[in-house]
């Protein structure tokens, strides 16, 4: 379209358009064809979805058609003689490419975005749009424009971008958060992850069932335990009075927290007013905390699981960050109910394991103590794997004569029914203690009664009397790794016995061995969870046990910690039992 097809109705005042001339082509023959022409050229622009703005050659409007002023909500007249950011300021003018397409006269695409007076529920709206250049007679007199609004594509492909982060973020947080069976370390790992990747402060609190050495709370009180709070330094300096003194913080009912917990629905104030935040808080010291540190929104996130809601993650955003969207709502539930599982299963864990750990030592605990004539320390660490018992055990049984026979055992498998196996041969071999057999003979007893009341996992085990007053003991092995004497000198051994097969298989051949006990030796048991690791021969795990310049003087506790410390780490591959036994000087206790 050139200048001469325009008419001069939707145009400024011809005064206001000099040299703006309005004819139509030579091919129009009279009158009545011009007149037709226009006012079917004017039905099409002035009809049109598309807004259409002619710019003269200073790209000052001459022209806006009704969808330019529909889209803008700004009347016709207020932009004739007008530039884009003097009428619109908040749309970008891409004043640059117009002064091109005015020069070289090559049409082109811009992009203008930005708001209007017209709300839009995309917020930033987005027009594609093609400037041609108007000529007359040669002279160069605007350009004319036609967009496109690609508002609603633009909207959808930030939500899809939106969606791709927040799946991005949930997978991350899949991987990093609830790496391990521990309820400490988990929410330590959920606030790590939300601050900085979600909020500039995270914290984590859970519900807790039980006053753990804490007064009760008072009645219609929710006890929350104070887990983890995560920040850069700069705020976790202002936000160090925070937490108070207390490991928990005590909810009434009907406060801000507490109905987030409650409901199970999250609750976000951003910008929040300090009015709003003294009463989230419920003291006002701790507002006045959260303000100075620059704090200016908070959204708060239950832990849901299928029958209960395990605590809450506060976030929050301070200085320059932006307030919370909606997505940042949705992203913060997804990441909180992946780690109210974890978190969930970990405490689960926990009790079970304290469970686990406390039917271990009922069968571990001893009726009778060892003969006072010996010293006798032990330990017992079940295997990192499940909460359930294994089938280690170890006993110490008090004989005639000042003798002590000490056992060592390891019932096959893990587990309740190991444990179960395992109390039986603690019992099994008991019973034939009371008999005053060699322990070659109460090995091939304990196989054979072992075998008859049909014990259906077998044990090794491994057998030492003690007697001080001739300072010797007499050992004999089902199958169990041999014992390690520590000599007063410093000296250590691994004493070599005949191995015979576990007891249970009812193929009893064993053989006893006797050696020399000096006065202040020490003798140690073990399963085989303490050197048994990947990759590695038992023999020579065995002799680094050897090497590791163990004393035979001071506590047996202080031995047994040693060699916990040195063989193992945080989380064992298998059970382990540990004793540890010295002779005590003639009338010591």
């Amino acid at each position: 379209m050139n200048a001469e097809q325009l008419p001069p109705s939707w145009l400024l005042p011809q005064d206001q358009v000099e040299g703006l001339r309005m004819t139509l082509p030579d091919l129009l023959v009279d009158g009545t064809e011009r007149a037709c022409e226009c006012g079917f050229l004017r039905r099409i622009v002035e009809g049109t979805a598309a807004p259409v703005i002619i710019l003269d050659e200073y790209l000052r409007y001459l022209y806006v058609n009704p969808a330019w002023v529909h889209v803008t909500g700004v009347p016709a007249a207020a932009f004739l003689g007008k530039k884009l950011g003097e009428v619109l300021p908040d749309i970008h003018s891409p004043d640059d490419i117009l002064i091109e397409v005015l020069a070289d006269g090559q049409p082109r695409e811009v992009t203008l975005t930005g708001t209007t007076r017209i709300p839009s529920r995309v917020g930033r709206r987005l027009w594609r749009a093609v400037f041609h250049r108007l000529e007359s007679h040669g002279r160069v007199i605007g350009v004319c424009g036609i967009c496109v609004e690609a508002s609603n594509l633009r909207q959808y492909l930030d939500d899809l971008e939106n969606a791709h982060q927040r799946l991005a973020l949930l997978d991350a947080a899949a991987t990093r958060v609830g790496t391990t069976l521990d309820v400490e370390a988990t929410c330590a790992e959920l606030a790590d992850f939300l601050a900085p990747s979600l909020a500039d402060v995270a914290a984590v609190a859970i519900v807790e069932e039980e006053s753990l050495g804490a007064p009760a709370p008072a009645p219609g009180m929710l006890r929350l335990r104070k887990m983890k709070l995560s920040a850069p330094p700069e705020l976790q300096w202002h936000l160090r009075g925070l937490g108070g003194p207390e490991p928990y913080l005590d909810l009434p009912r009907g406060s801000t927290t507490r109905r987030c917990i409650d409901s199970g629905r999250p609750w976000l104030s951003n910008m929040a007013s300090d009015e709003l935040l003294q009463k989230m808080t419920l003291i006002p010291d701790r507002a006045k905390i959260i303000r100075a540190a620059g704090v200016h929104s908070v959204l708060m996130v239950p832990l849901p699981t299928a029958g209960r809601c395990v605590g809450v993650v506060i976030l929050m955003r301070a200085g320059t960050s932006t307030p919370f969207t909606e997505d940042d709502v949705l992203t913060a539930q997804g990441v909180a109910a992946r780690a109210a599982s974890s978190i969930d299963s970990a405490r689960r864990y926990s009790d079970e394991h304290t469970m686990a750990l406390e039917l271990q030592r009922a069968l571990l605990s001893e009726p009778d103590s060892p003969h006072p004539s010996v010293e006798v320390a032990t330990r017992y660490l079940p295997s990192g794997r499940s909460a359930l018992v294994g089938g280690d055990w170890y006993d110490s049984i008090a004989l005639p004569d000042c003798r002590t026979l000490l056992v060592m055992g390891d019932v096959m498998g893990h587990g309740f029914q190991a444990a179960v196996a395992m109390s039986q041969y603690r019992s099994v071999l008991r019973t034939v203690a009371a008999a005053g057999l060699p322990v070659d003979a109460m090995l091939r007893e304990a196989d054979r009664r072992a075998a008859r009341i049909g014990l259906d996992r077998v044990a090794t085990c491994l057998l030492v009397l003690v007697d001080p007053q001739a300072h010797t003991c007499t050992a004999a092995s089902a199958g169990h790794l041999p014992p390690v004497v520590i000599r007063p000198d410093g000296g250590t051994d691994v004493l070599t016995l005949p191995a015979g097969p576990p007891i249970g298989t009812e193929l009893g051949d064993y053989e006893m061995t006797t050696f020399a006990f000096d006065p202040g030796a020490v003798l140690l048991l073990y399963t085989d969870g303490l050197v048994e690791q990947r990759n590695t021969d038992i023999d020579e795990a065995v002799r680094a046990l050897t090497n590791l310049n163990l004393s035979a003087d001071g506590s047996l506790e202080h031995l047994l910690d040693t060699v916990l410390d040195h063989l193992t780490n945080s989380l064992c591959e298998d059970d382990i039992a540990l004793l540890a036994a010295r002779g005590r000087p003639a009338g010591g206790r």
